[in-house]
């Protein structure tokens, strides 16, 4: 089953006990819990203190063991070091070191990707513009608040392009602003097709970002589902109209217990949330360009987080071979049939390669230059070609 089609995340029985120093079992942190989190999904992880939710989490990262049952990320086990590669995580608490910046910060945990000095350089751009902290990127981290590292905490998280992103409490500490972005980045997210696994304790942002959650209370699963499902009060018919008078009101009710028999349990008038209030009042402040020492408004969605998949060989060869026929002025091959396109798309290979070995009108070689070269730097590697317009192998599902 691989993590296209089945489960991203998926427990089977799993239980997780902690023992004192005699062996006894003290803790029961997770008993017996089935779990699935789907592609693309945004699954809010939900429950009261000590209800297991991170040392789930923790189990999910490998950085502890089961006592029984078993958890697969990724069609995989959790110790499995490739799948690391593909995780995100924002722990409860931000770990960050406070002697660094935002930007040495981001740039640490690209080279623990191994990433290239100059995609750190742009990636770490990118994401302090996401979150709003470019503004105070050179402040230690330690001189944050607790919303900004929240912020940067976010980042770090994002550093390497992850497919599943864990976040535990990833607006904890945060002002209403910061919030409302950090819901909208969680969709986003989602909608260009990373999973998202969200432990939260504050429930109205859960049910504004979630698809399905699931409620854990002494490590037991106690509600699974949509969260729409969950939420609906099947029992009860609500409707809304425009202002009517109390005249009218009471004839609704008469007509209500007359044709139904039953009661009207309340009239109200719908209010506006206090966050839409609250982000209306700050929007007007910003249009006024008031100053502020804080973290700004985050910027677009960083670019390496909703490009495209990279072209694999087969696919880049055929772009570039597609774009030098379009060339003005290029040779067009003559047609061949379907089954000699990697004939024709081999021709046009070695034609680049031989345009470009060429010298250019502006450049001159060195004397004796070509005669130390010899006869093999001019000749084509027509076995590199052949490995690229070879039709990629298919993979086998991980």
């Amino acid at each position: 089953m691989s993590s296209a089609n089945g489960p991203v995340v998926q427990t089977i029985g799993l239980t997780k006990v902690f023992r004192d120093f005699w062996g006894r079992n003290r803790v029961v942190a997770v008993d017996n819990l089935d779990l699935e989190v789907r592609p693309g999904e945004v699954f809010g992880f939900l429950g009261p203190n000590g209800s297991g939710k991170t040392t789930t989490i923790k189990i999910l990262l490998g950085l502890l063991y089961p006592t029984r049952g078993r958890a697969f990320v990724f069609n995989r086990l959790p110790t499995d070091v490739a799948v690391k590669a593909r995780i995100g995580y924002l722990p409860e608490e931000s770990y960050l070191y406070r002697f660094l910046d935002a930007r040495e910060t981001l740039d640490y945990y690209g080279r623990l990707f191994q990433q290239a000095r100059s995609e750190r350089q742009r990636r770490t751009e990118m994401l302090l513009d996401m979150v709003g902290l470019s503004a105070v990127a050179r402040r230690r981290v330690g001189q944050y608040s607790k919303g900004m590292a929240r912020r940067i905490g976010l980042a770090q998280a994002l550093i390497n392009d992850p497919d599943l992103l864990l976040l535990d409490e990833p607006t904890t500490g945060m002002d209403p602003v910061g919030t409302r972005q950090i819901k909208d980045l969680i969709r986003e997210l989602a909608r260009r097709g990373k999973t998202i696994v969200l432990c939260s304790h504050l429930l109205a942002d859960v049910e504004d970002v979630c698809d399905r959650v699931g409620i854990l209370y002494g490590g037991k699963r106690r509600a699974l589902g949509d969260i729409k499902a969950l939420l609906s009060r099947q029992e009860l018919t609500q409707i809304t109209a425009e202002r009517l008078s109390p005249e009218t009101v009471e004839r609704i009710r008469e007509l209500v217990g007359n044709l139904e028999g039953k009661q009207v349990v309340g009239v109200t008038t719908p209010t506006d949330r206090l966050e839409e209030f609250f982000l209306r009042i700050v929007q007007e402040a910003r249009q006024q360009r008031l100053a502020t020492s804080g973290a700004e408004a985050g910027g677009p969605v960083a670019e390496f987080l909703r490009a495209e998949p990279s072209q694999t060989g087969p696919q880049l060869v055929r772009s570039l071979v597609a774009a030098a026929k379009s060339e003005p002025g290029a040779e067009k091959p003559a047609a061949t049939p379907p089954l000699a396109d990697q004939s024709s798309d081999r021709c046009t290979i070695e034609q680049l390669i031989q345009s470009g070995a060429q010298p250019r009108p502006q450049e001159r070689s060195e004397p004796g230059a070509d005669d130390q070269a010899g006869p093999e730097s001019k000749r084509v590697d027509r076995s590199v070609i052949d490995s690229l317009i070879k039709p990629e192998p298919q993979k086998d599902d991980e």
